[in-house]
């Protein structure tokens, strides 16, 4: 060994390392893919910078504009979709790229040489909470683009979930982390700043079939419909309940920290379709959060349905179509579609102060 060269530490397995393994499991891989994967990884690295910079290089607030869904944009949501841009535009890996910041598609432009795969991603999840130093994140997924040799279009995209060649988000908290599938499992990787590598430390994450937590934003109770309404009573009643069991519920309001807390300890997380939106939308983006967050969950041995059906099977109709989405715990979520099917005839009263009331007769 050379002098002044330290050995690697026994088992540490990079990302860059971890892709090109896997790409050497399939013959006639170009590399490509591990290097439209490095491409992101630099992305995530510059992005987690800038986020854990936040107020020392004035970067939070408002950025005085709105994106194409009417939301107030983060000056950090435009420093981190500018990122994303930068790091995956020029390496010949894509022939187009959609961002949750922009309205429309993006063809890499010339002198570029255009690649075989589209990515869409959400530069910054959870960009609302930045002001108050919660954890944040980036969502992506790669499609393979038609082999058609013409310039790339918007129909190009719509592909339903279930022909994602990859998706991921990186989590910006007290570490910053990647996790990702390929269609054969999830991995989590953290970055060590020493070596300015992501490392393998979560392999094949598993999301326990059974749970005792669920999060929902129970602001919105009085929207929700009648079968999400009886799963959360049921919860809420415990023990003395029909569930017979105690819950516990958790809501960062950041689905790349409540994603990751599912894929490590089990759970189900709701943002469901609720009465304001007759036509049964919900509230997150499929092609940007949902069918990701989905394929990262059913490969993780979990669900993910809209309620009534599997996202990953949802034919898109629009680049910034909206969704519900039920995940996590695979007994969770087929309940939660069991009650959507079956109407609840029982009368079941789960509200707290019917089952818990301090007054309740006989204190």
């Amino acid at each position: 060994m050379t002098a002044g060269m330290q050995p690697s530490q026994p088992g540490r397995i990079t990302l860059t390392r971890h892709t090109i393994e896997q790409e050497h499991r399939h013959p006639g891989s170009t590399g490509d893919f591990s290097g439209l994967l490095n491409a992101i990884s630099t992305a995530v690295k510059i992005i987690g910078n800038q986020v854990n910079r936040g107020g020392l290089a004035d970067l939070h607030g408002g950025a005085g504009s709105e994106n194409v869904h009417g939301e107030v944009q983060q000056r950090l949501d435009l420093v981190s979709n500018e990122v994303m841009l930068a790091e995956t535009l020029w390496g010949g890996h894509l022939a187009a790229l959609a961002s949750e910041e922009m309205p429309d598609i993006l063809p890499v432009p010339a002198p570029y040489r255009r690649g075989k795969y589209l990515l869409l991603f959400d530069p910054l999840d959870g960009s609302s909470n930045i002001d108050v130093n919660i954890t944040v994140g980036t969502i992506f997924s790669v499609l393979r683009a038609p082999d058609s040799g013409e310039e790339p279009r918007l129909e190009d995209f719509l592909q339903p979930g279930v022909t994602q060649v990859c998706a991921g988000f990186a989590l910006y908290g007290p570490a910053t982390m990647l996790v990702l599938t390929t269609g054969n499992g999830v991995d989590g990787f953290t970055l060590d700043r020493d070596i300015g590598a992501f490392v393998l430390t979560h392999p094949r994450m598993r999301i326990p079939e059974q749970t005792h937590e669920f999060a929902i934003n129970a602001s919105n109770e009085r929207f929700w419909e009648d079968p999400v309404r009886r799963y959360i009573a049921e919860c809420l009643a415990g023990r003395s309940g029909p569930r017979g069991q105690d819950f516990n519920m958790r809501w960062v309001a950041s689905l790349v920290a409540d994603a990751y807390r599912i894929l490590t300890r089990g759970g189900v997380f709701l943002y469901p379709a609720d009465t304001r939106n007759a036509n049964g939308q919900g509230r997150l983006r499929l092609m940007y959060e949902c069918n990701p967050i989905a394929f990262l969950v059913e490969q993780a041995g979990g669900l993910a349905s809209t309620g009534r059906e599997r996202v990953m099977d949802l034919a898109p109709t629009g680049l910034h179509q909206r969704a519900p989405l039920v995940f996590g715990s695979r007994a969770e979520v087929e309940r939660i579609e069991r009650y959507h099917r079956e109407p609840d005839d029982r009368g079941f009263d789960g509200s707290l102060f019917n089952v818990r009331s301090m007054f309740r007769a006989g204190r």
